[in-house]
Order: structure tokens, then sequence, then C-alpha cells
């Protein structure tokens, strides 16, 4: 201890080593000679740790007594250095300023300071012990050390539930496509026996009719040889100059009996093929429809005169709040009841054609007098009644499909399920029912025609048109000239 204490008081305060030619200015703090020079180079002539300027024109005097004590400290046995103290401030770090110990540490610059520094420089800062200050930095360090190891422990879970999920996305994937494969061998497997099938059916057919027709060709055949001989007696006879023997022979001459009708081949292509010709265009129609979904539009179609459709609202139908006019070709919906309730008639605001089609091409047009209306077809089933919030229950189930026309967009609606779709501008809307292929598509014909979204189903009940529309808002049905008005039910449609 008073060795440390001896060695701190020999110690110069501006490179903190043993003094080396120690030199006392005025003031009386001592100082290596070099040191003191130096730092008057750098600083002006002024003692480092008190500030009394050095006198002009004064000289640096060597101290003899100190020089005098560090030639006895320098003779002395060796002293063990003891232990390294290792890094950051320690009993044996000193202040590079003051040559003090580093006792406390400054907060409010960050850094560990000595006694001087806090009177000085210091002296308005948040200080703290360096002892308590380490004790505060590590229980935030241990604060944080909990906290990255929790995050840390989260991470890993979250690892695996991530590699569970892979996991179970892969086997469930694996799944999927063993299960798909199994349809579509099956699928395949199915169609190449309805292939066999169809193609050995036609060739049984075939041969059934070729071989009636060789038949009949032989009958024929055998007739114009009959003839050929009947002619060539006939002129064998007439040569004859022997008038006995002309006639006894002509007497005995009998004609070949009658040819008789053609017998009709029994071939019809509508007979051989069955139900298969609508079950193949239905499912080219599902599958290879342009955009591979069932919500792609369909090209426009060129349509021919015998495919449009004049039709007319059914008046039973109508809800008691329409009023139908031009010969039940225009409905409007009023605020005002049009009559009491009765059998037949909507309880929502909907409204039917009195037309229904089971088969056939049909198309026909309709003019809104705004948005917020719906065109659909459905089948005969359809409630009549209200059920839940809705207004409507066009597309609402599965056996109706509606396209709901809002102000800024459009809502294709079947089984519960809505397609939203962007809007159009146009209020003259058409509607494509091709029942033998399945597809019902929506137009739009203002200001151009532009498919609007098709629906692929295996229709198999009569699908009748049925309008949904808001207060105030009015539909007309668009009759052309020369269209079929009602449709007959040799083109398909049940009226």
């Amino acid at each position: 201890m008073a060795a440390q204490l001896l060695e701190e008081k020999l110690t110069c305060a501006i490179c903190l080593g043993l003094y080396q030619d120690p030199v006392t200015l005025p003031c009386g703090h001592n100082f290596c000679g070099a040191c003191i020079r130096d730092w008057w180079d750098r600083c002006g002539k002024a003692c480092p740790e008190c500030r009394e300027p050095f006198p002009d024109g004064a000289e640096l005097r060597r101290n003899v007594a100190l020089s005098g004590v560090l030639e006895v400290v320098h003779a002395g046995p060796a002293r063990d250095p003891g232990p390294d103290p290792g890094p950051g401030p320690g009993p044996a770090a000193r202040c590079p300023r003051h040559g003090r110990p580093m006792e406390l540490f400054c907060r409010t610059e960050g850094r560990c300071v000595c006694s001087v520094c806090t009177v000085h420089e210091c002296r308005l800062h948040e200080r703290a012990l360096l002892d308590a200050e380490r004790l505060k930095r590590e229980a935030q360090l241990r604060a944080s050390l909990e906290v990255t190891q929790q995050q840390a422990t989260q991470a890993e879970g979250q690892l695996l539930e991530l590699q569970k999920q892979r996991s179970q996305i892969q086997n469930s994937a694996c799944i999927l496509a063993s299960w798909v494969s199994g349809k579509f061998s099956s699928l395949l497997q199915a169609l190449e026996m309805q292939h066999t099938a169809a193609l050995r059916s036609i060739d049984v057919a075939k041969t059934r009719v070729l071989a009636q027709a060789r038949d009949e060709e032989q009958r024929l055949r055998g007739h114009l040889e009959a003839v050929a001989r009947h002619g060539c007696r006939i002129q064998e006879l007439l040569e004859q100059v022997d008038e006995q023997t002309f006639l006894q022979e002509s007497q005995l001459l009998q004609p070949p009996g009658p040819l008789g009708p053609l017998t009709p081949l029994q071939w019809d292509e509508d007979q051989q093929l069955g139900d298969l010709k609508q079950l193949l265009s239905r499912l080219c129609g599902l599958l290879l429809e342009e955009g591979g979904h069932p919500g792609a539009p369909a090209k426009p179609v060129d349509l021919g005169p015998m495919d449009y459709r004049n039709l007319t609202f059914d008046p039973i139908s109508a809800n008691r709040h329409f009023y139908l006019s031009r010969q039940d070709q225009q409905v409007k919906h009023c605020r005002q009841s049009q009559g009491p309730g009765r059998p037949g008639r909507f309880e929502l605001w909907q409204v039917q054609c009195t037309q229904s089609f089971q088969a056939g091409h049909h198309y026909w047009e309709v003019r809104a007098s705004d948005h917020s209306v719906t065109l659909g077809v459905s089948y005969p089933q359809l409630s009549r009644c209200r059920v839940g919030p809705h207004t409507d229950n066009i597309g609402r189930g599965p056996c109706s499909w509606g396209l709901c026309v809002q102000g800024d967009s459009l809502q294709a609606w079947h089984n519960g399920q809505a397609q939203r779709l962007p809007g159009v501008s146009g209020r003259l809307l058409g509607m494509d029912l091709d029942l033998a292929s399945g597809c019902l598509t929506f137009y739009s014909l203002e200001p151009q025609t532009q498919p609007l979204y098709t629906f692929h189903a295996l229709f198999n009940q009569p699908l009748t048109p049925v309008f949904w529309l808001l207060e105030g808002r009015t539909l007309t049905l668009c009759h052309q000239p020369g269209a079929v008005f009602p449709p007959g039910p040799q083109e398909g449609v049940l009226s």
C-alpha cells in the first residue's frame, strides 16, 4: 500500500509515468521536463493542473529532491506487477488529464472520470460510482439477454411450426396429386371405354346396314338380269317367222314379277350417337372453353334470326310493387303496391318470363333504365318466398344463375357464391343460352359488344328467364322483327 502511494506521488500528471528529469513550476506542481515543454508548445505556458501562468523570462529548474528519490526508487528491488487488471477502467486506471484514479462514471458523457473531472468538466453532469453503474448495466444486459433468449425460443417454435406446415403441405400435395391422377386415370379409362363402345356400336350398325344394302343390291341385280332375259326372249320371238311357233311360245312367256319399292336402309346418326353427342358437347364446353375456367367470358357469337327470342314478362309472377306495360314487355318497380299478394307471385322484388327453355340455342336482350338490376335464369322450383335478409334469390342457390349489375361492378352469382367483375357503362344487355353445350353467357351491348361472364353447367331442367330490380328501376324486353314470338315447342321452348 505504501509503495502504491509513493508511486502515485512520483507520477507525472501528463504522461502518467514516473518522473523523468522532474522540474518544479512556481505553483509547486511537478512534471517531467520533456512533458511540460511539449505541453507548453501545444497549450500555452500554464500549469496543466491549476492553470497558473508561467512567468515570462523564468526558467525551468530541476527538482533535485525528487530526482534523488527517483534514483532510490529505481535502485530498489523489482516489484511484482501483479495480475493484469484486464480491460476497462479498474483500480489502476487513471485519468489521462489529471492523473487521478477513475472512480466515477459520467452518464451524461458516457465515460469514466476522476474526482477532479467531477469538480471541473462534469460538475453539472449525472454521475455514478463505477460499481453502481456496472450493476445497473449488468441488470440491463441480463434483461436484454432474457429477451433475446425468449425471441430465440419463439423463433425456434415458429421454425418447427413452419417445418410442420411444410411437411403437411407436401403430404397434402402428394395426396391431392395421387387423387387427381386416380380420378383422371378413371376418367380417361371411362372415356376410352365410351370411345371403344361407341366405335364398336357404329361398326356393328354399319355392318348390319351394309349387309342390308348388299341384300338389296343382289335383289335389284337379280331383277335386272330377269328383265334382261325376258327382253332377249321377246326379241327372239319378234324375229320368229313361223306363226305357229310364235303364238305357242308367246303364250308361255311370263314377264318378271314387280320390282317393288326400294327398302330404306336403317341408318340414323342421332340414334347411333344416342346421348353421347350431348354428353361430349357438354364435356367439351366445360374443358375446352376459352379461358380454362367456368367464368371465362365466351367470344361473341354470330346469332341467326332463329336464335333471337321475343319474350314477355309473366304477370302472375310479378311482385306486387311491379307495374307491367307495353303488352308485358316492360316492368317498373314502383313504391306503391299494385295489388294484394296471390299464389305464384314473388314476395321478392322479382319477375320471370312466360317462356322457358329446355333445349336448343336461345338469345334475348333487355334494356335497364339504371344499375342495381339482376338478370338470370332459374329452374321451376325457384322459391317465391323471401328467405333471409336478401331482396332477391337469383343465384343464391343451386337452381339459378344470375348477373347482378351494380354502379361500379358486376357480380356473377350461383349457388351462393359470387364472382366480382369490373363494371360496365352500357344499359343494353344480352343473354345467350346454349343448352346443348351447357353455356349461359351475358353480354354488354353498349357502347360496344363485349362478353361479361359465362356459366357452364349441365342444365337438366327447363330454364326460365328471371329478373330483379331496385325501386325506381325499369326493365324492357327488347323485341326484333322476324324473331320467334313466342318460341315454339319444336325449337326446344316450352310455353
